[in-house]
């Protein structure tokens, strides 16, 4: 039965628990400040014991699931009870407490929305040029994953849910949304690591992810691409 205002998160993990006992701290310690019934959902691509235990310790659901992140958001869909969905990443930084502003937008009638494109650790000219650059192109475009996505319950479920796939697996679906009413950006409240651009090059992991993203528009399958991803080199 869904709880109308209240929030469940789904977060999918593989291999990142430092990160996201992080992320669980302070994800409760928002819902104790808001007095908010806060569901969290961790998906765990790798079963690990770890992860477990620190679910447990963080009082959110633990689903062990195979290693595809859109699978992964999916099953975590599954087990939620409240009226709006917040996807996160496990690496994500909260900047502030982001839940009353998801509700005030869901309640003012947005289908969902997601949160301008912050780097939460670099200061320095490429990252704001960065932030810049990626924000005009979420508004006419596609905001992804790391950047917070929340949903009414019901028209995430209508518009068909996650792509089952291991990348680009919310294009369709932000697509199908923003179709059903307003996708809003809301300025402040969620921060991208900036570690892999940081350790790949800020223009040339942005350049990559546009070819990636080109790539999937002209019909290269996300699986192949999902493997592209990964690599370093």
């Amino acid at each position: 039965m869904q709880n109308k205002g209240s929030v469940s998160v789904i977060v999918p993990c593989w291999n990142d628990e430092a990160a996201l006992e992080k992320l669980l701290s302070h994800l409760n310690l928002m819902a104790k400040n808001e007095r908010e019934s806060l569901q969290l959902i961790v998906v765990d691509a790798a079963q690990s014991a770890n992860c477990l235990e620190i679910c447990q310790r963080h009082g959110s659901l633990w689903v062990p699931a195979s290693p595809c992140r859109g699978e992964q958001l999916r099953l975590g869909a599954s087990h939620a009870v409240h009226s709006i969905l917040w996807f996160l990443h496990a690496d994500a930084h909260l900047t502030c407490n982001c839940l009353p502003a998801i509700r005030d937008a869901i309640n003012s009638g947005a289908s969902g929305g997601y949160f301008a494109f912050r780097f939460s650790n670099a200061s320095c000219w490429q990252s704001r040029l960065l932030e810049k650059l990626i924000n005009v192109r979420t508004r006419f475009g596609i905001p992804y994953g790391d950047q917070g996505l929340f949903f009414q319950r019901d028209i995430y479920l209508t518009c068909g849910q996650h792509d089952a796939s291991p990348l680009f697996e919310e294009v369709e679906l932000v697509k199908r949304v923003r179709e059903q009413g307003r996708f809003v950006e809301l300025a402040h409240g969620v921060g991208v690591d900036a570690r892999r651009w940081q350790r790949d090059g800020w223009w040339r992991r942005s350049l990559r992810n546009r070819l990636l993203a080109i790539a999937y528009y002209v019909g290269v399958p996300a699986s192949r691409l999902a493997a592209i991803y990964s690599s370093r080199k």
